[in-house]
């Protein structure tokens, strides 16, 4: 729901960026969209039969979507950042595979553990027994590979981009912030502290996204052919009257969206057992 918002959102605000993103970024959103897409449907069909070999094609396809959907968001990011071939006419003139060079793909498996370790502490923080002891020793397994990934890879971005040294003290600082985040969270953890953890890794989330958008700015997406031929929030903007409209409309209906979601998760804020559909 939020990429489809935000693909809408773009088209209005900056269509120049969301031409430019969704011509040559074209195959992998195709597959991080088909991927949330899978892992939606997985959780519907699941248990609709019992045979073990239905349930195992769904639990494979959760699997499948949401590995691809992590590791795309990764690479997606960072080649936003690092640069793709962008000519004077705002047209992406690469490939499918000059997206997976090395630096995003590092920054794919950063995601991906990042987010499964987030994942991991959300089911030792919502269930119980051995389900949660599975989810704690899990998260365990994966705090020290993602703490090394979001160190190597803002240590990558310090080499590979220009978003430390043209972005002044707030990408570097809020990078800061995102591993202090990162290493308090595993301290949580080893305390069973769960809901501290995953507090910390939501702080480690949020801050990586405004590392990566500071150190951008005003950019929007980085021309490794000509940086004057970079897309910018003032180049890729739509009217000043569009502009206008979208704030308000924004304005009124995205803390409507932030009010319900947070009602939702207070509503289901209790652990799940075996035992709690007995509750209703």
């Amino acid at each position: 729901m939020w990429l489809i918002t935000a693909g809408g959102a773009m088209f209005a605000a900056f269509p120049h960026w969301y031409a430019t993103l969704f011509s040559g970024f074209y195959l992998a959103l195709f597959l991080l969209l088909a991927g949330l897409i899978i892992r939606g449907v997985s959780f519907e069909f699941r248990s609709k039969d019992k045979h073990p070999a239905w349930r195992a094609l769904w639990d494979w396809s959760l699997f499948s979507g949401s590995f691809i959907s992590a590791l795309l968001w990764g690479v997606a990011i960072a080649n936003l950042i690092r640069g793709v071939p962008i000519d004077q006419n705002m047209q992406y003139v690469g490939g499918f595979w000059n997206l997976l060079n090395p630096y995003a793909l590092l920054a794919g498996l950063m995601t991906l553990t990042l987010f499964t370790y987030h994942g991991a502490l959300f089911l030792d923080l919502k269930t119980t027994a051995d389900i949660r002891q599975k989810a704690h020793d899990t998260a365990l397994k994966l705090w020290l590979p993602a703490l090394l990934l979001v160190l190597g890879f803002i240590v990558a971005s310090w080499f590979a981009t220009d978003m430390f040294t043209r972005g002044g003290m707030l990408p570097l600082l809020s990078a800061v912030i995102a591993g202090a985040a990162l290493l308090l969270s595993g301290w949580f953890l080893r305390k069973k502290r769960s809901g501290w953890a995953f507090a910390m890794t939501g702080v480690t989330i949020a801050f990586a996204t405004i590392t990566v958008f500071a150190g951008l700015y005003p950019r929007v997406m980085v021309s490794s052919l000509n940086e004057a031929w970079s897309l910018t929030i003032y180049s890729a903007a739509s009217t000043p009257y569009t502009l206008r409209i979208m704030s308000i409309i924004a304005a009124i209906f995205v803390p409507l969206v932030l009010a319900y979601q947070a009602w939702t998760y207070w509503t289901f804020r209790k652990r799940i057992s075996v035992d709690s559909h007995l509750e209703y």
